[in-house]
């Protein structure tokens, strides 16, 4: 039986834990963890199978949390950055602990880097012969 101090209160997740827990999101949390800055474009060709929409709409949420911030600059062709706040960084931090658990399950199949790792020839999976 654990004890009541042991307990953890779940309440702070419930607003957080809609746009976090989107198919996409954490993934780019990690994408632009593993980069400074990274445009709309390299974004989609990093993830490879999101829609520009999809993409569109979680960037949004994300920086509407305060996880990402969208930097415009005045060019001509317009540019648009996209980089983690603090908020984000600490995220991101925070589920270093969940892919290294994700890394260890036995009962997955065998699985090959898609570059969402941010590695483009370290990967640590691939080291592993994951």
């Amino acid at each position: 039986m654990e004890k009541s101090s042991d307990r953890i209160c779940l309440c702070p997740l419930e607003g957080i834990i809609t746009t976090i827990s989107k198919k996409w999101a954490i993934l780019i949390i990690s994408i632009l963890g593993h980069h400074e800055r990274l445009r709309f474009n390299d974004i989609m060709n990093i993830l490879g199978g999101i829609s520009p929409k999809s993409l569109t709409d979680t960037l949004k949420e994300l920086q509407k949390e305060g996880l990402i911030q969208r930097e415009a600059f005045p060019e001509i062709p317009p540019r648009v950055e996209y980089s983690l706040t603090e908020d984000g960084r600490q995220l991101c931090e925070a589920i270093i602990p969940l892919v290294r658990w994700a890394e260890k399950r036995d009962n997955l199949p065998e699985k090959t880097c898609h570059a969402t790792c941010g590695f483009s020839t370290g990967c640590p999976s691939r080291r592993e012969g994951r």
